[in-house]
């Protein structure tokens, strides 16, 4: 049983989701918000890792639509860093559609099924897959070959993760890895030591027990349902994969791999080291920066490794670790791309060339990134990386963000092959089958074998 003082923070909590409309994808979102930036005169200027470039002539006004998501630190930097662009480019404004997660890309669903996709989108490595096969979003690789898109300092492997099928369908914007966040003030009051990339899922066990034991926190503020991602490193660390060669199925082919993961999460949930469905949609609803394990109500949180940078303002001694490993330490770990800028399939051809050398300013240019401040998440650019770290401009936790990625290189294997169509959903099953399990209503191998079945049927139908 939960002790008194965890009953009283999930009523309160609870009472906090009750009042809450905030998204669980970001804190502060402006959806539905339209703007457009207004023009500004001047000379176009160059900068380091920018040409200077032409959309179709000087005089030629465009206006590029563009979407995104985000909290309202990321809304208010992202219109400056427009702003200057059209200073710098009197000829391009923007017409902008920034948005909470929640609901995003329900919006640029609608938005794409009608032919009317913005014309630069901020997408997903969920998603990405989907919109590449339905032919939403253009092939960039023209724009890579023409010099438009200059990918010199960015690693292959990480620009090509945005290629399906033989299209390049984003180009990617920063890189991430899956981390444990984790409060070190909780640890230390709980007699838990600090952990490092050598550590267990058995001592993670242990620690997130321990920390409900000794404290008033939870051990681990997620219940692991809701980033599925999660079970793929799981079952990558395993020897296998979580999808098939082509995307028609499971990869693994024992269902214990999953019955293993569900009762691990089951057990520390009985303990009240974990929150249950309910506990954990209150402590979703109340946004980042008061998440438990940035209050000091939670030891871990299993998030991405800019977590800890998006909350410095409320809490700056957070610290990362890797995810726990195997007793055997597989590798199993990867570089996800953070984000991308996908461009609309259905944008006229002088406005995809515009795109597509925003998109290059964008990544390359050291006075964007003066403003972004990795924000989105590590730069891809390793010369964005290498002025950034010498700049002085960045935060402790941008640093140690910055590190965190560097070392944790030797624990990564290759990257797995983009999601496949469908994702989302099977996302939705992902979650619908552990609360199945952690609300009775399944044993672990039921939940387990209609996954299966589930996810096979939805993979089948989407690809």
């Amino acid at each position: 049983m939960r002790k008194t003082g965890k009953r009283l923070m999930a009523a309160a909590l609870a009472a906090v989701m009750a009042a809450s409309v905030t998204a669980c994808g970001s804190s502060g979102g402006t959806a539905g918000q339209t703007t457009e930036t207004t023009k500004a005169a001047g000379e176009t200027a160059t900068t380091a890792g920018e040409k200077k470039q032409e959309s179709g002539s000087e005089e030629e006004p465009i206006t590029l639509s563009i979407a995104w998501w985000g909290g309202q630190e990321r809304n208010e930097y992202t219109q400056k860093l427009l702003e200057l662009y059209t200073s710098e480019h009197p000829n391009i404004t923007f017409q902008t559609s920034p948005s909470g997660w929640d609901g995003y890309f329900d919006k640029l669903a609608t938005q794409a099924a009608a032919g009317a996709m913005p014309d630069i989108v901020q997408m997903d490595y969920l998603y990405i897959t989907t919109y590449a096969n339905n032919g939403s979003v253009a092939d960039l690789k023209p724009y890579i070959d023409n010099g438009t898109i200059d990918v010199t300092n960015i690693d292959p492997v990480l620009y090509g993760s945005g290629e399906i099928n033989g299209k390049l369908a984003g180009m990617v914007l920063s890189s991430s890895l899956l981390a444990f966040t984790y409060n070190p003030e909780v640890l230390a009051s709980a007699g838990v030591e600090e952990p490092n990339a050598d550590w267990t899922w058995d001592d993670f066990i242990a620690d997130c027990t321990q920390i409900a034991e000794k404290t008033d926190a939870y051990g681990m503020e997620t219940n692991l349902s809701d980033n599925i991602n999660v079970l793929n490193y799981y079952v990558r660390q395993r020897g296998e994969q979580l999808f098939s060669d082509d995307n028609k199925s499971l990869g693994y082919k024992d269902d214990a791999v999953f019955v293993d993961f569900v009762n691990m999460i089951a057990s520390l949930v009985e303990k009240g080291a974990m929150p249950n469905p309910d506990q954990y949609a209150a402590i979703m609803a109340m946004g980042k920066e008061s998440f438990p394990v940035v209050t000091g109500g939670a030891g871990f949180r299993n998030d991405w490794s800019n977590y800890a940078t998006i909350v410095e303002g409320s809490n700056d001694t957070l610290k990362l670790v890797t995810p726990p490993m195997t007793a055997d330490k597989t590798k199993a770990l990867w570089v996800k791309p953070g984000m991308f800028f996908s461009i609309a399939e259905t944008s006229a051809d002088a406005k995809k060339q515009a795109a597509a050398e925003f998109i290059n300013w964008f990544i390359n240019s050291e006075e964007a990134n003066d403003i972004i401040l990795a924000e989105r998440g590590t730069p891809v650019s390793s010369a964005v990386r290498s002025y950034l770290a010498d700049s002085g401009k960045l935060t402790k936790k941008q640093i140690e963000m910055f590190d965190f990625v560097d070392d944790a290189v030797s624990v990564c294997a290759d990257a797995p092959a983009p999601d496949p169509a469908g994702v989302s959903e099977i996302s939705e099953t992902y979650q619908t089958e552990i609360y199945n399990v952690l609300y009775g209503n399944k044993t672990p191998e039921k939940a387990a074998a209609d996954f299966r079945t589930m996810v096979n049927e939805i993979l089948e139908r989407n690809n």
